[in-house]
């Protein structure tokens, strides 16, 4: 066999052997995680303020509600069509500056993921001085509280109120809770708070990295 040949038989090797590499061997690489850069802030838990109660409405379309944090800005698509009522709340408590200066002030972990929100008096017992009735339930099955949903917090003690919670991973609770919205932008910061873990070293409490709700916008 000549050197010419032999040229060609090595060259049909290594093609060869390069197309029966698993696709793996040239995957991309994973995307980076977030590096969360928040900024000091005063908020804290203070006593309550009396929102109106507000008139609920029909929407022509979804409202959208900006929550500036001192982590960054959260975006919420508020399901006005699914439920009015609870999006009527929040929206008449947020232009009223009712979450303004509070603290996220519960992480859960394992089965449910989602970080709670919405108490001024951060202790998971406040909220404003009207209640609703629950709207937009999901079926009682796994995951029936997706990524990214946001919904009102409630118990036998504490009605739909102004508590709600972001859920940061697919989630399996109790069909207990209103569906009002889905983060649309934001919701890596939520992760990157969950991935500190809580401050207890627990899987349920107050959050090791304190994410502050500055002001809320709503359009």
């Amino acid at each position: 066999m000549n050197f010419a040949a032999k040229s060609i038989i090595s060259s049909l090797t290594i093609l060869l052997i390069s197309a029966a590499l698993p696709a793996s061997a040239t995957a991309a690489p994973n995307k980076k995680a977030i590096t969360l850069n928040c900024k000091i802030s005063t908020a804290k838990g203070h006593s309550i303020k009396n929102i109106d109660i507000p008139q609920v409405k029909t929407f022509l379309k979804n409202r959208q509600i900006t929550l500036t944090t001192n982590c960054g800005e959260i975006v919420i698509e508020a399901d006005s069509r699914q439920a009015p009522v609870t999006v009527a709340a929040i929206s008449a408590l947020a232009k009223g500056g009712f979450f303004n200066q509070t603290i996220c002030h519960r992480l859960t972990k394992n089965d449910s993921n989602f970080l709670h929100c919405g108490d001024p008096t951060a202790t998971g017992m406040g909220g404003p001085n009207f209640e609703y009735e629950n709207e937009n339930l999901p079926d009682t099955a796994s995951d029936n509280y997706p990524e990214g949903t946001v919904a009102i917090w409630n118990s036998k003690e504490i009605t739909n109120g102004s508590q709600f919670f972001i859920v940061y991973a697919d989630s399996t609770l109790p069909a207990n809770y209103s569906i009002w919205g889905k983060v649309v932008k934001g919701l890596d910061i939520v992760k990157a708070i969950a991935k500190e873990g809580v401050a207890d070293g627990s899987n349920d409490g107050l959050p090791k990295r304190t994410l502050a709700i500055e002001k809320v916008k709503v359009r």
